[in-house]
This record gives structure tokens, sequence and C-alpha cells, in this order.
């Protein structure tokens, strides 16, 4: 049994079926619970540990059906619209999850209905099982009132006023029940009764293509399990070209007999349906894991899925057969695209062996301020840039592209204060200057300053580029 702190006492927040049978109640004082059954023993419940359990047993479930939502504090509303033929049927289904649930040490009971409010009220107020089609209605109205799960006070209301099951409160007007209850527990009645269906939010956006292969037993083989995942890849790949599209995002989930879920995203500079180019991505993905994809007791199942998806031109063929357009005359678009492709490979390889974020792009923005002008950001993000300001044709750009986060210190030496320097001194040593162009002076964007509330403006810089002896440039302020 557990117990936590409520109004200065000590009362049961969850019992076993043992004090169920002793009729302790959730919400009794410790004190009154001893004095009922003097052995019992208790826990301090700890809530963010039970959210954190049943979410990871919500990813678990998506083996079964990746539209899985959290109901309550102990309960899972799972949507198995068309997932059922892979497991026998909706009851051969059930069964599985429940005999998973149990594997775990977990106590369950399931019920499968047309809607989710229908199955979770026969799920948590009936002996569950899976309701025949047709007879929802029939079976829900016999249901108690408390499987509308209103608040205290308004469950007290509607025991008081005679009302006992769901059937007596579906043989009244709804217009009466809503002006004396509420519109809270009309709908819950509407929702359970089946009049009204309303989807569950998944804690997870379903792919827009999916391939899976369940197995009758735990796969533990490595190379059975990649190969496994080549057929799925071939499988969502040919789904692919038929929509004339290429994926941008992909993500495998590996589902373990233990409950562990692990998933593997690998995401393209461009969209792509190349099978085997694909699986290189993930082998490589596979290879630089900092955790190794343990296959412990062995996996149940693996699930392929396309998370993005866009349109892509099919590639144009030779008369002949395979390749490209034949003859000589090929455009530059063409060299263009051939370029952009080795470009997005490159990209994809490096992406998926050191990380999203350490493979980065160069953005500009439409400021005038150097300080906010340039940056990187990952080069497979969204971030747009600016046009970057025209270069002089064999010249280096007349600023740097990126900028220290802080401004380094230097020593410098000039003939008057406003020249140029002659020389500086940064992390130590000493810089002759050759060449230098400058002032530039820049303000900041005072007007930032004044919309942000900031009573002191930033103070406006005098920019020099510099060449020392050995050639090196740099760009300072004063």
């Amino acid at each position: 049994m557990l117990v936590e702190k409520d109004r200065g006492a000590l009362r049961i927040a969850a019992r076993d079926a043992v004090a169920t049978r002793h009729n302790l109640t959730i919400g009794m004082p410790l004190g009154e619970a001893r004095a009922l059954l003097p052995e019992v023993m208790t826990a301090s419940m700890d809530r963010p540990a039970d959210a954190r359990f049943l979410r990871a047993l919500a990813s678990h479930c998506e083996m079964f059906t990746p539209l899985v939502s959290l109901r309550g504090m102990d309960g899972l509303v799972l949507d198995i619209t068309g997932c059922a033929h892979l497991f026998g049927g909706e009851d051969p289904l059930g069964l599985r999850a429940c005999k998973t649930m149990i594997g775990m040490g977990l106590a369950t009971r399931a019920a499968i209905a047309a809607t989710p409010d229908a199955a979770w009220a026969f799920a948590r107020f009936s002996k569950g099982g899976n309701v025949p089609s047709g007879t929802e209605e029939a079976v829900a109205r016999t249901l108690p009132v408390t499987a509308l799960e209103s608040d205290a006070a308004t469950t007290t209301a509607l025991l008081r006023a005679g009302f006992r099951t769901l059937g007596d409160l579906a043989d009244r007007p709804s217009s009466h029940l809503t002006a004396r209850f509420g519109t809270n527990p009309v709908s819950a009645l509407h929702r359970i009764l089946g009049h009204e269906d309303i989807r569950i939010t998944p804690l997870r956006a379903p792919p827009e293509i999916m391939a899976e292969r369940h197995f009758p037993e735990p796969l533990s083989v490595m190379d059975t399990l990649l190969a496994v995942l080549e057929k799925l890849m071939k499988d969502v790949t040919t789904l692919l070209e038929r929509r004339e599209a290429g994926g941008r995002l992909f993500v495998a989930h590996f589902f373990r007999s233990d409950g562990v879920v692990r998933r593997l995203k690998i995401e393209t500079a461009q969209g792509t349906r190349d099978a085997a180019s694909l699986m290189r991505l993930l082998r490589l993905r596979i290879e630089t894991l900092t955790d190794p994809l343990d296959p412990g007791f062995g996996f149940d199942a693996i699930r392929l899925g396309v998370m993005r998806v866009e349109g892509i031109e099919a590639e144009q063929r030779r008369l002949a057969g395979d390749g490209m357009l034949a003859g000589n005359d090929q455009s530059e678009d063409e060299g263009g695209t051939d370029t952009q492709r080795t470009i997005a490979g490159l990209v994809d390889r490096l992406v998926a062996r050191f990380g999203q974020q350490n493979v980065r792009r160069f953005v500009a923005k439409d400021t005038h301020d150097p300080i906010h002008a340039g940056g990187t950001a990952p080069w497979l993000s969204n971030a747009a840039s600016a046009p970057w300001p025209p270069a002089e044709t064999g010249q280096p750009p007349m600023r740097p592209l990126t900028l220290f986060a802080h401004p380094q210190p230097i020593d410098v030496l000039a003939e008057v204060p406003d020249s140029p320097p002659l020389r500086f001194r940064w992390r130590r040593v000493l810089h002759e200057i050759t060449h230098a162009e400058g002032p530039e002076r820049i303000a900041p964007e005072w007007w930032l300053s004044a919309v942000s509330g900031g009573d002191v403006p930033p103070a406006t810089r005098d920019y020099y580029r510099l060449e020392n002896a050995a050639g090196h440039r740099f760009w300072v302020f004063r």
C-alpha cells in the first residue's frame, strides 16, 4: 500500500488486492487503515516516478500501434484501427498486450470497443474484454454512473437523484440533465454510449509511411535484425516511390522484450528513397552510438517510419534503358544537381556520424550590426539565411562569417588614438601590422535597446581590417 501526505495526515494513495478485501479505501487516513489491518505494509507514493514509468510503458505499447495516449495516472488508450491484422485479429492483439503487461509484473484489465471513451469505461467499470460491434450501447447502459468519472459532488448529486446506471441517465432528456448537472457529465455519457467519438491525442505524431515486423520469439542476433531492417527499408522506399516522394526523416524503433524501446533517427539533406544509401546511414548511426544497441533478451518487434515526406521528381531515364538522358546535350543544371546530391550525401554521412548539431552551415541575417549579422545553424535545420553581401572577385570577405562569442581583448600600439594599430599582442603573441584599412564606424541597433528597455545604449565601434607580416588577417575594433 502506498501513502502520501494530504491535509496534514498520511492517507492511502494506492492499494493492492489485500487492502481492498479489508475495505481500505483511497484517501483513508493511515491510522484508520492500521486499525482495520494492523499488519499493513506501506511505502511512500512517488507520483513523478509513476508518471515516468507510465510514459515508458506507453512507449513500449507503440509496438502494437503508433497511436498511444496516456489516460489518468494509471491508464493507456491505444487506437488499434488498421493494426489488428498484424496480430491475427483484435482478440489476439489484446491478449498479447495483456501478457506483455503481466510479464512486467503489472495487474491489467483491458477492453476493446469502437470508441476510446467506451473502451476506457468498459475496462475500468466492467470485466473488460472485446465488446462486440453493435452491442456497445447496450453494454454501456449497464455501467454505474461512476463511469462518467465526474467530480465527487456531481457523482453524489447523481446518486441522490436516483440515477444508478448510465441507462438511467440515457433515458432522460439531455437538456434536463445539462440544466441540472452541467455539460461535462452529458458529454461523457454521449462518448461512452458511442454517440460522440473524440479521437485520442497520441504521445508522438504517427509516421506518414510505416513498415514493421513482429517476431514470434525475440530476436537478439544483430545481423538478423539488420537484415529485417533492410527489408523494412525496401518496403518504405517502395511506398515512397509510389507516391513520387522522398523521405527526409526516418525513425527506427526497436522494441525489446523487457519493455525498453530504442529509437534511431536519421535525417537527410534532401528527400530520398535510395534504400541502399539509407541503410548505410543507419548502419553508420548504429556503429557510432555512445550507448550501443544492446538486444538484451531480444527484440519483439522493429518498426521503421518516415516522419517527413517531400515530393521529388522521378529520374529521367535513357531511351535504351537505365541512366540519364543519352547524348552529349546535357545542361549545366544537371551538373549542379549532381553537385547538390554529392553535398547532400556527404552531409547525411556526417550527420549520421557526428550528430545533427555538429554539422552546420553559415547563415546571414538582415542587419548591419556585425555582432548579429552572421552565424551558423545545423545544416538540416529550417533556419533561413539572408543574402550575403557581394564580394570582390579574388578578395576575401569584407567581414568575417562568424565572430567569437565574446570579444577577445588585445594590447594595441598606435601612432594616435584614432589611427590603425601598428602592432598588437593577442594571447601573448605579438603581431606586426603591415597593412591596415579603417576605421569603419558601426553603430549598434539602438532601437532594439530602446524596445527592450535598456537604459544604457551599446557603444559605437570603429572596426579595422589588419594583416600581419605572416599574411594572417584580423578584424578588430576599438
